[in-house]
């Protein structure tokens, strides 16, 4: 119920832009699908036209909401609040453009990119035959909304577009993070950064004695080439115990009703934001579980996606089953999750060499068991470990708070929807006050 708001369809208020752009200069920035993720353009690179794939390019303008027309649940969404005269987008993008005389474009922002919105669309989009889960404008059209006066969308889009703020500098803090620990193991285990400076004499750059103690001074010829002097190479499987997974009968009411553990697939990451895995979309229960022979993985567990596609990773923060499109490394004091983690990403394209198939590439677990990996002596593992454990517990941190701040934002929607809450902004203060009415 919408209180005293008038209730619309939001064809009626929006429309779906499909000109395409008049390709006039020789660079553009052009995004995909894979270039937008909850509300955030993520790169902005120059290309010129030529290199582009060859289909249709839409032309967008500031103000405009992206979404991927496939998956529509898995956060690749963005809102255009820049002017955007040298961006182009892909055909997989819907261009959602408001009808700012009736509404702010934020507002119905707000409103598609809300968990219940997105949770329907989804089911929309499963419900259509097809390879993927689709929808179309004209689904989202059908959409009701509830139209306050303008002022007050503005109001209630700044309330919810605070908390929105939030969430996206946790995700920047975030990206920080990750690349501060993924530099110093490209320093220690990939550039031997340490390992060079006493060779010339130096002292490494950062580091107190006692960590550089645990450096050798010279190199020694290895079937990798060069590695620091009594580090050893062995192959992945003799490290670390990879296990697959798999998917119990969804026929089957007693594996799934009522489940409280987690089960996870690669649809969960494909809207991670950082690689930790905080919540899957299904549970299974204790006989859902019993039907898996990895059966639940302890918390801290690495998972790589196998397939559809190679190269997901996240390491779990709780306990999980897996179905069968990954690959768990269940790591220990001789080879830590933090340091697969980042060996993973750096040698992903070895990884993704080894996939094999027609229909879609697969890494089996035999053919990701032989790959090498050069390893420090024990005392320098648990170093590297303790310096970026405190990185990683504050990623979980904050997204554990992002995580509090989208909850109480979709809880916010429909109470300042229905007009159960009331938002007005003061003419002297910045803040937006929020009462019950």
């Amino acid at each position: 119920m919408a209180g005293d708001y008038p209730i619309m369809q939001i064809g009626e208020l929006a429309s779906s832009i499909s000109e395409t752009h008049k390709l006039g200069k020789e660079k553009l920035v052009f995004l995909n699908t894979s270039d937008i993720l909850h509300g955030k353009l993520l790169h902005r690179t120059y290309s010129t036209v030529r290199d582009w794939p060859g289909q249709a390019k839409k032309s967008i303008r500031k103000d405009d909401i992206l979404f991927s027309e496939i998956r529509p649940a898995n956060g690749r969404w963005a809102y255009v609040d820049e002017e955007a005269d040298d961006i182009v987008v892909s055909t997989k993008l819907m261009v959602i453009r408001a009808n700012q005389d009736r509404l702010f474009p934020k507002f119905l922002y707000q409103f598609l990119t809300s968990s219940e919105i997105t949770k329907w669309l989804q089911h929309l989009a499963e419900s259509r035959s097809g390879t993927f889960p689709q929808i179309t404008f004209d689904q989202i059209a059908t959409l009701e909304i509830p139209l306050p006066p303008l002022a007050e969308q503005r109001a209630i889009a700044g309330v919810l577009g605070a908390l929105d703020d939030k969430i996206e500098l946790n995700r920047r803090m975030n990206a920080t993070l990750e690349s501060m620990a993924r530099a110093l193991f490209q320093s220690w285990f990939v550039d031997f950064d340490p390992v060079r400076a006493k060779l010339d004499g130096r002292q490494p750059v950062g580091m107190d004695d006692e960590t550089a103690d645990l450096f050798p001074d010279s190199f020694q010829d290895s079937e990798l080439g060069h590695i620091p002097k009594d580090w050893t190479i062995q192959s992945v499987g003799e490290v670390v115990d990879c296990v697959g997974g798999g998917t119990p009968s969804t026929a089957e009411p007693k594996f799934w009703e009522g489940g409280t553990h987690h089960w996870t697939t690669p649809k969960d990451f494909s809207s991670l934001q950082a690689p930790i895995l905080l919540e899957t979309d299904r549970k299974l229960t204790d006989a859902g579980i019993a039907k898996i022979s990895s059966g639940l993985l302890p918390a801290g567990t690495l998972l790589l996606s196998s397939r559809a596609p190679v190269g997901y990773l996240a390491i779990a923060a709780m306990q999980v089953a897996i179905n069968q499109g990954f690959i768990a490394l269940k790591c220990n004091e001789r080879a830590s999750n933090f340091f697969m983690l980042s060996w993973c990403q750096i040698n992903m394209a070895e990884i993704e060499s080894r996939a094999t198939g027609t229909t879609f590439a697969e890494i089996s677990k035999q053919n990701f068991r032989p790959i090498r990996v050069t390893l420090p002596p024990r005392e320098l593992m648990a170093a590297f470990t303790a310096k970026v454990a405190p990185l990683y517990a504050q990623i979980n941190a904050n997204l554990q708070q992002s995580r509090t701040l989208a909850t109480l934002r979709d809880m916010l929607l429909p109470k300042l929807l229905s007009g159960e809450l009331n938002v007005s902004h003061q003419p002297n203060s910045t803040a937006h006050e929020t009462t019950k009415r």
